[in-house]
């Protein structure tokens, strides 16, 4: 893997729990992949003065586009650090597009909360190391939506309180259907899966619905006023929360989705050394604090806890509470089974 290696000075980085391996890659450019608004700018230039190191950002919208990206063209050697949903590690790893992490060069990797730190995913956090966790639920206008949130605001035509935006994301979306339809989010059953894409696909053609969008541009479209609700992932929302008083965000009655973001090192990434220094950045507790504070979404980092803003811990839009913990369940690898979400969701998107 990768060696250490000597340089003097640069004490800031020291006291990160940066190593010297940081500073031989100091000519580099750290290149990371992730979704849109998903990081503070501050931090971009901290990371930098922190190693001398330029360090990019490069998004995407949806993990559909991000694993085509990645497993065609050399995506895997674009970038350094590649910030994925839980439920995409398995398939990276099976097709080798990415590297085991170097723990030695990881040191705040002991800031990782226990709850995360042997996903089932990527038992002993091999090849991943948590980013940010949360959930997928509704944004809604507070003045057009009343009472107890339910899938049925999207997936029953005589309920539909406005136009709506759906989440343009094949797992998520199709596991919002099969819970609606009360089924595993993770059936390789044919026919539930058959009964969730038709439930979407209901939806979708019931003359409310706008379409299909990422979480950011379905949370755009609610401020702004042209949808009233969307299918978003909680920070997202959260933001825009805080900004409209007369915006909200909840996970409706019948649950939804828990997921896990992570970072995770291509294996031809061209700076493999200053993408895991990017991580070890990540994982610090000021860092780890300044990014859930900003980005609204929760920490997986124990360390950084002590100063997450008093406002957002007492909120459960941010930190559900335990009985909407129940209600959440991950997304898993469903292996051969994809092929049937695949041919699902080619179908809604076509009709």
């Amino acid at each position: 893997m990768i060696g250490k290696m000597m340089l003097a000075g640069a004490l800031a980085v020291v006291s990160l729990g940066f190593t010297s391996a940081v500073h031989a890659q100091s000519a580099k450019q750290v290149t990371v992949y992730m979704y849109s608004e998903y990081i503070d700018p501050v931090m971009i230039k901290e990371f930098e003065k922190l190693t001398g190191q330029k360090c990019k950002i490069d998004v995407y919208e949806n993990s559909e586009e991000m694993l085509a990206k990645v497993q065609q063209g050399g995506g895997d050697r674009q970038y350094d650090v590649i910030v994925v949903s839980d439920a995409h590690v398995p398939t990276l790893v099976k097709l080798g597009l990415v590297q085991k992490l170097d723990k030695g060069q990881l040191p705040n990797a002991k800031n990782v909360d226990a709850q995360f730190a042997n996903p089932p995913f990527d038992p002993g956090m091999v090849y991943s190391l948590p980013y940010q966790w949360g959930t997928v639920g509704l944004i809604y206008n507070k003045e057009k939506v009343k009472g107890e949130l339910s899938w049925d605001l999207v997936f029953d035509a005589a309920k539909q309180p406005g136009p709506f935006i759906l989440m343009d994301s094949m797992r998520d979306t199709l596991g919002i259907g099969l819970r609606y339809k009360g089924f595993s989010m993770n059936s390789t059953n044919p026919a539930e899966i058959k009964a969730a894409s038709d439930a979407i696909l209901q939806a979708k053609q019931s003359g409310k619905c706008l379409g299909f969008e990422g979480g950011v541009g379905g949370k755009n479209r609610v401020q702004a006023g042209e949808a009233t609700l969307a299918v978003v992932y909680n920070g997202d929302a959260i933001r825009a929360t805080t900004e409209d008083k007369k915006l909200g965000f909840a996970v409706p009655k019948e649950g939804g989705i828990i997921w896990v973001d992570v970072m995770l090192i291509p294996s031809k990434a061209p700076n493999p050394a200053g993408g895991l220094a990017f991580m070890n950045y990540i994982l610090d507790a000021k860092a780890g604090a300044q990014l859930s504070n900003f980005n609204k979404y929760p920490t997986p980092n124990k360390a950084s806890m002590a100063t997450i803003n008093d406002e957002d811990k007492k909120n459960p839009a941010v930190y559900p509470p335990e009985e909407i913990m129940k209600k959440l369940e991950y997304l898993s690898d469903v292996g051969a089974n994809t092929k049937l979400y695949d041919e699902a969701w080619t179908k809604i998107k076509a009709q």
